[in-house]
């Protein structure tokens, strides 16, 4: 018997490949499946299933690629629903893979056919079990993501059902769920990809002993805004898409210098993919920055609605990285890449726009000349530490907020490190906030540099 976890740090999503005896199988693949197809060809397996623990909302799930280019087959839970084929399992089904043998659990509550795939080693003893978004590490998976086909609470009540079947399980059990920490799947994912059934019985709130009232209450308070585009990415993979070689073969395209003006001017948004410091050196006017070296991915999914066309400039030589990780969650409205990338608008002689950034050194005396701070980190990185007087934003907020700045005020601008703070000027420049200025290296940088001025602890959010 043999597992790998295969985990994809820019959607903090992991799959997982699972084999025995020369069969093996996949679960909760990424659209890209090269990796688990070389895999098996390197071990001598056949790939005989795809598992999927759910429809997925974060990313489009690899499974139609995978099962065309493998024959295996496509595993779902009871009540899938999907527009193509698969096998929608009962619960209680087992599958044999070799010697060992997968059970599928129905775990509702994260969404309606959620379902856990409890691994069985040859002598029939409980080694692992796969649980998607029905379980995390130190979390649980948000019941808010139907859209209005089942409320929040009812999903909630489904889950605490399936927690009780969960705890159940044998302690020495190990969990191996769909995400890790950074995923919006749940309210606060703990920083261990994967652990054992006993320690989250332990240590994991949805584990404790609790009303069924008290459960939902817990689950469904305090939800962040899910992005816009998981909504989109569950209706991709409840209905099909097309094969990433044919997305990748239409959009990763050189544009001329003409072309890529032209797709501007036809309404495609410049989407910059290179990092920080390099687009605040100089950038193609109203372009956003989303540098890869990130979640580039998650982050365009959270900012730029999925039927915007986009025109890309990127690092030179991550052209096709820049549109294929786009592509993983279903952002295929891509008019191409700037041939040469920014040096070639910049040897055009085309206007640039510059951003004003200062060293946390810096930062007293710029904020003693009267600017507005404004952090657009999330709520729980502001209340447990921020600069006195800032204005928290969210970036994932910030663009539907931005009537509650002033365009003519001055904003000092920061983030944890760097990487929003500058997706964040982009924005405001976008929207003519013209007297910017991002804080290098962010909060934390600036709380060793201006310890007086940083306030911890929970406050009102200004």
């Amino acid at each position: 018997m043999y597992i790998e976890q295969l985990y994809t740090n820019c959607l903090a999503e992991a799959a997982y490949y699972i084999e025995s005896e020369g069969e093996a199988a996949i679960v909760d693949p990424i659209r890209e499946t090269d990796s688990y197809i070389e895999m098996a060809a390197s071990r001598g397996a056949k790939i005989k299933y795809v598992f999927e623990t759910h429809v997925h909302a974060d990313f489009v799930s690899g499974h139609l690629d995978l099962a065309a280019a493998t024959g295996a087959e496509i595993v779902f839970g009871p009540d899938a629903e999907t527009s193509y084929a698969v096998h929608e399992a009962r619960d209680g089904e087992i599958f044999q893979i070799g010697k060992i043998t997968i059970e599928a659990l129905h775990t509702p509550g994260h969404t309606p056919e959620s379902t856990c795939y409890l691994l069985r080693d040859g002598s029939g003893t409980p080694k692992a079990i796969f649980t998607g978004e029905t379980l995390f590490v130190g979390d649980v998976g948000r019941p808010d993501l139907l859209g209005g086909t089942m409320t929040k609470e009812q999903l909630a009540s489904m889950a605490y059902d399936s927690m009780q079947r969960l705890k159940s399980l044998p302690d020495d059990i190990t969990v191996y769920p769909a995400h890790g920490p950074g995923s919006a799947c749940g309210k606060n994912i703990g920083k261990e990809t994967w652990s054992t059934l006993g320690v989250q019985k332990k240590t994991n709130y949805a584990l404790q002993k609790m009303t069924r009232e008290a459960f939902v209450a817990e689950l469904t308070n305090g939800l962040p805004t899910p992005p816009q585009y998981y909504f989109d990415d569950a209706k991709i993979n409840k209905h099909g898409y097309a094969p990433l070689a044919d997305v990748l073969t239409k959009n990763v395209h050189a544009l001329t210098l003409s072309e890529f003006e032209s797709a501007i001017k036809d309404g495609a948004l410049v989407l910059d993919t290179r990092d920080p410091d390099a687009f605040e050196a100089g950038y193609i006017p109203n372009a956003m920055n989303i540098g890869l070296d990130n979640k580039y991915a998650w982050w365009a999914g959270t900012l730029i609605s999925i039927s915007t066309p986009l025109a890309i400039v990127a690092p030179a030589g991550r052209e096709e990285e820049s549109v294929r990780r786009l592509a993983r969650i279903g952002y295929e409205n891509v008019r191409g890449y700037l041939e040469g990338g920014f040096e070639t608008w910049l040897n055009a002689g085309k206007p640039v726009d510059t951003v004003t950034s200062i060293d946390p050194d810096k930062f007293a005396d710029a904020r003693a000349a009267g600017p507005q701070v404004l952090d657009v980190r999330k709520v729980d990185e502001y209340e447990t530490a921020h600069i006195e007087g800032a204005k928290l934003i969210p970036l994932a907020e910030l663009e539907s907020r931005l009537a509650e700045l002033d365009p003519t005020r001055e904003y000092l601008v920061h983030c944890a490190a760097g990487y929003r703070s500058m997706v964040a000027a982009s924005i405001m420049h976008r929207h003519n906030f013209e007297h910017i200025t991002n804080v290098r290296g962010g909060f934390s940088k600036m709380k060793s540099v201006v310890p007086e001025l940083v306030v911890s602890g929970e406050e009102a959010i200004l």
